[in-house]
């Protein structure tokens, strides 16, 4: 495996096609569109050139797939964190570590939780910058009067759709996996 290089995998869902980057230490990133430009972008900000190893895309692709099947509740894959700031890496990987499928916690709370003394709107800042949503769940923190913001997918409809898939929300009467 070439550790110079990022590897692409799509899954279909039904909020769109979903990609994950993935390098020689994990997923780095993941995108609610696929598509020549999303991928320079994404290998751009990498510092790496795109390789085609469906190998090392394989764990993603099926775990990514699954979760979206309603399948999976935990992610396993390794994460690449090396496009966050460390700040951003202590609030996302306080976020991963103790809100577990299906359930939420406010801004306020993932704030306090991590110990960094970032007071609640800069968390929502964070969460939007999050380059690996789904796996690293930004969807799971809310408002403490709704739910939020997100800036994956179609906005906020992608975010209450993956909180009912999470069993947090209840479906709605058109719900279809």
């Amino acid at each position: 495996m070439d550790s110079s290089t990022v590897a692409f995998a799509t899954v279909p869902t039904r909020l769109g096609d979903v990609l994950a980057a993935v390098t020689e230490d994990g997923v780095a990133a993941t995108h609610f569109q696929d598509g020549p430009l999303v991928r320079e972008r994404i290998a751009d900000r990498l510092g790496m050139a795109v390789a085609d190893d469906r190998v090392r895309t394989a764990a993603a692709g099926e775990e990514l797939a699954a979760y979206f099947r309603g399948e999976l509740k935990e992610f396993r894959v390794p994460v690449d964190w090396r496009l966050m700031s460390l700040l951003q890496r202590q609030v996302l990987g306080t976020l991963s570590a103790t809100v577990p499928y299906g359930e939420v916690v406010t801004y306020g709370e993932l704030a306090a939780r991590s110990g960094t003394g970032v007071p609640a709107r800069a968390i929502g800042s964070i969460m939007g910058a999050n380059p690996i949503p789904i796996i690293v769940p930004c969807h799971r923190v809310v408002a403490s009067n709704g739910l939020g913001g997100f800036s994956g997918g179609e906005g906020v409809e992608s975010k209450r759709w993956l909180l009912t898939l999470e069993g947090h929300l209840p479906p709605t009467l058109d719900w279809d996996i």
